[in-house]
């Protein structure tokens, strides 16, 4: 018996030739797929070596095909052709893409970044942000302060904000937008130190908070006093690293232009749902206390 013929075992068994044609594939990319354990053969024979599908595992192969050509991952692929119906690969597909396309907003952006800086435009760069004024009153704020390099910071802050968040419930709830104070730089080497700031209404019970928080994660509460704050508002996909450095620089320049002095370290303004926000959906301020 041949590789190319046609093998019966219960079910009609297709060799990996005819599977292959079938399926409008490679024999070397079927079995790609069944080292990487995304199609296996129905049957492998243990004399010959030959590899036997069944016809009903064509729409599988098409399928993963169609997915690499997304460049999905091959983890993600499993989770998709392994979904127990239609509905539930579609929706694990749907939220795929999502992700390639917040990834590509964010690339989209760093891309005019860079060509600003190359080009010696970046004057006509930072004319694309709004920057405005806002005064913002003393605040009773309960804090994590932590050295993070650039690659840690989105993880970080995502995770302080949410303890800090849980912790207001105790500390009379939250009275304005929680944001994150860059006390030095932040970068690929340099690592801050980055505050993670939530304003509270009850000082007093924040305090007690803070005591019994301990040394947990450098919890402490602070007074912040009133301050005029220069800020721009930008895009979830803005906000990734290093792109939104256009956006400190823009409100650098328009300070320096109005004649400010700055008066304090640089912050982002979470006033938005993270989560709930698409990429060119505005979730931050990026400012600075001006006087």
């Amino acid at each position: 018996m041949t590789e190319d013929d046609v093998v019966n075992v219960g079910e009609e068994l297709l060799t990996i030739g005819t599977f292959a044609a079938r399926a409008r594939l490679s024999a070397k990319a079927l079995r790609l797929y069944d080292r990487l354990g995304l199609l296996a053969p129905a049957h492998v024979d243990e004399a010959s070596g030959y590899r036997y599908y069944r016809a009903g595992q064509v729409e599988r192969a098409r399928l993963v095909a169609l997915l690499r050509q997304l460049d999905m991952p091959l983890a993600r692929i499993a989770e998709v052709v392994e979904a127990p119906d239609g509905a539930a690969a579609a929706d694990r597909l749907d939220v795929y893409w999502a992700d390639v396309e917040e990834r590509l907003a964010g690339q989209r952006t760093l891309a005019e970044y860079l060509r600003g800086r190359l080009s010696g435009r970046s004057s006509e760069m930072y004319g694309k942000f709004v920057v405005e004024t806002v005064d913002v009153p003393e605040q009773v704020l309960i804090s994590e302060t932590r050295h993070v390099l650039a690659g840690e910071l989105p993880a970080w802050i995502g995770a302080s904000l949410g303890r800090l968040e849980e912790a207001a419930k105790e500390c009379g709830g939250i009275t304005a937008a929680p944001f994150v104070v860059y006390h030095s730089e932040v970068s690929m080497e340099s690592d801050g130190p980055v505050e993670a700031c939530v304003p509270v209404a009850d000082e007093a019970a924040a305090r007690a908070w803070a005591e019994a928080a301990g040394r947990a994660h450098q919890a402490r509460v602070r007074v912040e006093p009133a301050r005029r704050l220069a800020y721009t508002r930008i895009t979830k996909a803005q906000v990734a690293h290093p792109q939104i450095l256009a956006a400190f620089e823009a409100v650098e320049q328009w300070v320096g232009g109005q004649g400010l002095t700055f008066d304090g370290p640089s912050r982002e303004v979470y006033f938005a749902d993270w989560d709930a926000a698409g990429p060119e959906d505005p979730v931050c301020d990026v400012a600075f206390p001006v006087r």
